[in-house]
């Protein structure tokens, strides 16, 4: 799980397949492990975003069959109006 440009690195929370388990993983940036794994999508969807709601930072989810971007949501302070 590398950090895209403009993400903080250690604080988001990721969602992605794995294969050799065959279940879904969840993990923070920066993590040499994985917070932990669940057997159906919905159950590692409703865990990982929890985890990045409880801590104020960005949920990203990847895609099952290429590991590519998928969702990914928000979660923190967002400045208003946003900068740029």
């Amino acid at each position: 799980m590398v950090p895209e440009e403009g993400e903080v690195s250690g604080k988001n929370v990721h969602q992605s397949w794995d294969s050799e388990r065959q279940q879904w993983k969840v993990g923070r940036e920066g993590a040499s492990r994985a917070s932990g794994y669940r057997d159906t999508e919905s159950e590692a969807r409703k865990w990982s975003q929890k985890l990045a709601k409880d801590s104020g930072s960005e949920w990203i989810k990847h895609r099952k069959d290429d590991g590519r971007i998928h969702q990914r949501n928000s979660y923190g302070d967002d400045p208003f109006p946003p900068r740029g």
